[in-house]
């Protein structure tokens, strides 16, 4: 079985998140720190919407603060294409396409361009989820995301 269809089948079950945030020594925006979260799940043929919310805590602060976020997945035979939905779904922006790597592991097939920073990702199969590590660099970002996604 395939990483794509794998993963397909895994991303209605879940229901949790955590992630962490790391600035890399260009970061402008210095967000370091760490989330937890639910994710509601609603799928509708070959898509899946994940809206997600929880609370995000930036170090050396002792208030969390609340997040939300709507992510699509599209699914294709050869392909996941993922989107955010921040502005809605009419005005969705494209994130990159995850294509399989190995049996447990899907990548970007090519980083996504905003401005000049470029984003890419890496996806691995987990016993319980996935694991989604994005990297964002170029001349206004540097970060890190390690998401992890749980039934």
């Amino acid at each position: 079985m395939t990483a794509i269809i794998r993963l397909a089948e895994r991303l209605t079950s879940i229901r949790r998140l955590a992630f962490v945030s790391r600035p890399g020594p260009a970061s402008r925006s210095g967000w370091a720190g760490r989330a937890r979260g639910e994710v509601r799940v609603e799928a509708q043929d070959k898509t899946i919407r994940f809206f997600e919310s929880g609370t995000f805590l930036l170090e050396g602060r002792s208030t969390p603060v609340p997040f939300s976020n709507c992510y699509r997945w599209e699914l294709g035979e050869t392909r996941i294409a993922l989107f955010h939905e921040r502005r809605g779904a009419d005005q969705a922006v494209w994130l990159f396409d995850l294509i399989a790597q190995g049996p447990a592991s899907l990548v970007s097939a090519e980083a996504h361009l905003c401005g000049e920073d470029r984003y890419r990702a890496r996806l691995g199969l987990v016993d319980e989820g996935f694991d989604l590590s994005w990297t964002i660099q170029g001349p206004r970002k540097d970060e890190s995301l390690s998401y992890r996604y749980r039934r």
